[in-house]
């Protein structure tokens, strides 16, 4: 039996060298550092794409030397020796408290002294893998010390999410921010952007002219979206108990998947052009109606149940989470955009823990054919074509279509294309990280977070999160069984519409 093949032919590919930096992470001691950061930006050095001239330097509380924060550098990096060496001695540390003034001072000294040794040419960025809370106090005390001063040199921070609570809480942190920064110093990111085939998506629909004319109403059924993930809370119970899952995944990551599906085409690809149309979209959202909130949003907690055969506790066991939580863990919506392209297809988003698997993906259902010339089998007989953009943890495309099946003369199959990443190109992509941490130093803002399209995420959602705080015990929050797809309201939500979730097998 013969295989079909995918052929890959290269016709454009290039990448920018970013200028000599200086990269200080806060928060150096902790799991995002040692797992993401300095995993990603050893690659970037392996493959040649660090400037000739920079230097790391961690900053936390935690009591290290520069030769004792080197061997836990040393242990999360993997490859040849010589080169993880020569890596390691461009790594430096100062420990300290956060809001010590003393902190900044030695800072400041020390970065100076790098700056001459490895002629960094006063380019900086500051990455806060702390928690929210010690944004501002950094920043600003970075600020009063002159350390984010462009005037000799770049000065960028980069921040992680939350980027606040609410809309209210949003716009004061924008504002403090903005009291030391300017826009184009801020990087807010959503790793979720860095991922290949997010930024697939955007070449998947503008550098080819078979499936944009069909991107739109005339065609299209609906789109799904779902980001499932089969654990817990972990050691994250903390945050989520403030959090829930709506503030966690679909305020960023839901709604950033959905704009790169549904935004209108930029005049050119550029950062400014694709946040430009992101707010568009953005705006062009119906409103959740809060008298008829649960016939548009449904919210779940795990229960307990089995997750790979092994029994699991339900979330308000877990560690560190209040027994009488109403936190959500899950959540489905039906979104709606009210403008040319997209009026009347329905957007259906679900994102949940505990989950039946790990997987994120969305699903482009096209309409069925009109009219069945076949007089055995009705229209409604035909399967529609369907487009699955895999994103984890197999990244890839799947077109399915209808085909004769030799043999009788009326036999009809439905085949698929299947395009994998690793398969075609023979590698696994690279970590999101390392693609989000090279633009930040090229000074590219394209896959990081603009103010206003935030801000206008924030304004769909705050409306939905007072509610469901001002109701506590009354708002709706069903328990699922770990281990499945989420409640059966979440079902209920896309079967009263004629349609039904596609669970990833």
């Amino acid at each position: 039996m013969s295989v079909p093949v995918i052929t890959c032919k290269d016709f454009f590919c290039t990448e920018s060298h970013p200028q000599p930096v200086g990269i200080t992470i806060f928060g150096a001691s902790g799991d995002l550092t040692s797992r993401k950061l300095l995993p990603s930006l050893f690659n970037l050095f392996l493959k040649g794409l660090m400037p000739e001239n920079f230097y790391i330097l961690g900053v936390a509380r935690t009591e290290f030397t520069d030769e004792t924060f080197r061997e836990k550098v040393r242990e999360v990096l993997s490859g040849d020796a010589d080169k993880v060496q020569d890596f390691i001695e461009r790594t430096f540390y100062i420990q300290g408290e956060y809001d010590s003034l003393s902190l900044y001072s030695d800072l400041k000294w020390k970065i100076r002294d790098l700056e001459k040794k490895f002629m960094t040419n006063g380019n900086k960025i500051f990455y806060m893998a702390v928690p929210p809370a010690l944004y501002l106090p950094i920043v600003e005390n970075l600020g009063d010390l002159g350390l984010t001063s462009q005037e000799n040199g770049f000065s960028r921070v980069i921040i992680e999410k939350p980027f606040g609570f609410d809309l209210d809480s949003a716009n004061e942190l924008d504002k403090h921010l903005h009291a030391t920064l300017k826009e184009n110093q801020i990087y807010r990111i959503d790793h979720y952007l860095g991922k290949e085939t997010v930024q697939n998506i955007l070449i998947f629909r503008f550098a080819n002219s078979i499936f944009e004319p069909i991107w739109n109403n005339q065609y299209i059924d609906n789109v799904q979206i779902t980001v499932a993930e089969d654990i817990g809370v972990e050691h994250r119970a903390g945050y989520y108990e403030h959090a829930g899952l709506v503030r966690d995944m679909f305020q960023n990551h839901m709604m950033q998947l959905l704009s790169l599906v549904a935004m209108e085409p930029p005049a050119f690809f550029d950062a400014d052009e694709i946040h430009n149309e992101k707010v568009k979209l953005f705006r062009s959202i119906r409103p959740f109606p809060l008298d008829d909130l649960d016939s548009w949003f449904v919210r779940g907690q795990y229960g307990r149940g089995k997750i790979g055969g092994k029994e699991v506790v339900s979330y308000v066991e877990e560690p560190g989470v209040n027994p009488h939580s109403r936190v959500e863990t899950f959540a489905a919506a039906k979104f709606m955009i009210d403008n040319w392209r997209w009026s009347g297809v329905p957007f259906y988003m679900r994102s949940g823990k505990r989950l039946s698997k790990r997987v994120s993906e969305i699903i482009i259902t096209f309409k069925r054919v009109p009219h069945s010339i076949f007089t055995q089998l009705p229209a409604k007989s035909i399967p529609p074509n369907i487009l699955r953009i895999n994103i984890q943890p197999e990244e890839g495309i799947v077109l399915s279509f209808q085909a004769k099946h030799p043999g009788p003369k009326l036999c009809m199959s439905t085949l698929t294309m299947d395009f994998k990443y690793a398969e075609v190109f023979g590698i696994r992509p690279p970590e999101a990280y390392e693609r989000l941490l090279l633009d930040c130093m090229l000074g590219d803002q394209t896959l990081f977070i603009r103010d206003d399209v935030m801000r206008e995420s924030w304004k769909i959602f705050t409306p939905l999160i007072k509610k469901w705080e001002s109701e506590n015990e009354s708002a709706k929050l069903d328990i699922y069984e770990a281990g499945t797809w989420g409640p059966s309201s979440s079902d209920e939500l896309i079967k009263k519409d004629g349609r039904e979730w596609y669970n990833a097998l």
